[in-house]
């Protein structure tokens, strides 16, 4: 009925971009605040302005992982040299001017996505939101899915336990302990290559791919067992 080997008893969703869809506020979001970096270094230094690519820059360097961990990523993709004052600064720069977009535009929940957890909820099946957002429980109220979701493994779960982010699958293997189910028994549920990668890493019994920016093909050669657009074809 849900699309999955039988022997799954739980269910570890992302939320950017597989529940919410704020995969697209925090790709304007890292695009403004790395543009504004990018722009003021290329003044002060004298060499050229390349903006951050809201699509490739963003899938390769920050989708997925904790937020220090993205700009460190991109940084050292452009060859740029820092220090932790910076990456601090550009870190609290970007969760402001989310927090400002969402405050501002609102935002959703994919119907798909609501219809499939409704239907994992009414089967039995337990279920968990693991995201490397520290907004996490924000967004899931104002989508009204947090009723639905009695264990959170979020940003702050990994800043105050000491968990690795995406693409290693410790926070993926908690929300699993959480729920009393061995990972084997546990379905992950991912739309960025980092995370289903640490689906795959952390050898559970499904690693679905949410293709919402037409990757398919990345999310199977980065770990995913099922490739779907939507949760809704999985019912």
């Amino acid at each position: 009925m849900l699309g999955l080997p039988d022997d799954i008893e739980a269910l570890l969703f992302d939320l950017d971009g597989v529940l919410s869809q704020t995969a697209k506020v925090h790709a304007r979001a890292w695009k403004e605040m790395f543009d504004g970096y990018l722009k003021d270094r290329a003044e002060r230094e004298g060499g050229e302005f390349v903006p951050f690519d809201a699509h490739d820059d963003y899938d390769e360097y920050v989708d997925g992982l904790p937020r220090e961990d993205g700009v460190r990523s991109f940084l050292r993709s452009r060859g740029i040299r820092f220090d932790e004052d910076l990456v601090h600064q550009l870190s609290d720069k970007k969760n402001r001017l989310v927090l400002e977009i969402i405050k501002k535009d609102g935002v959703e929940a994919y119907s798909g996505s609501v219809k499939y957890v409704d239907a994992a909820r009414e089967a039995g099946l337990k279920m968990a939101v693991v995201s490397s957002s520290a907004n996490a429980r924000d967004v899931l109220k104002a989508i009204g899915l947090l009723d639905r979701f009695p264990e959170i493994v979020d940003g702050h779960a990994v800043a105050e336990e000491g968990l690795k982010g995406k693409p290693a699958p410790d926070t993926f293997l908690e929300g699993a302990r959480r729920l009393g189910v061995a990972p084997s028994h546990a379905a992950v549920f991912e739309d960025a290559l980092a995370g289903v990668q640490a689906g795959r890493d952390g050898r559970f019994g499904a690693v679905v791919g949410v293709d919402r920016v037409g990757q398919a093909a990345a999310l199977r050669d980065h770990g995913a067992t099922i490739v779907v657009q939507d949760l809704a074809e999985l019912l």
